[in-house]
């Protein structure tokens, strides 16, 4: 059995893809409770939003400051 070796690249790439991943199943979920429900909990979607869609846009900034560096290939 190989041992697979993420390097810090692939590790944050993985973290993007799961916070875009994560945003797209919470407005799957929403959509659907509020639907069934009819209660829509704007406050909630608000903050989840901000914080997942925040975590994407500082990963997006770490990976143009290491590209301006020159850290990236």
């Amino acid at each position: 059995m190989k041992k697979i070796k993420l390097t810090k690249a692939r590790t944050l790439t993985l973290y993007v893809v799961f916070s875009f991943l994560m945003l797209i199943v919470y407005t799957i979920v929403e959509f659907i409770v509020s639907s069934i429900t009819g209660i829509s909990h704007d406050t909630l979607t608000t903050c989840f939003f901000a914080a997942f869609g925040g975590e994407v846009l500082s990963c997006a900034l770490l990976k143009v400051i290491k590209i301006k560096k020159g850290d990236v290939e």
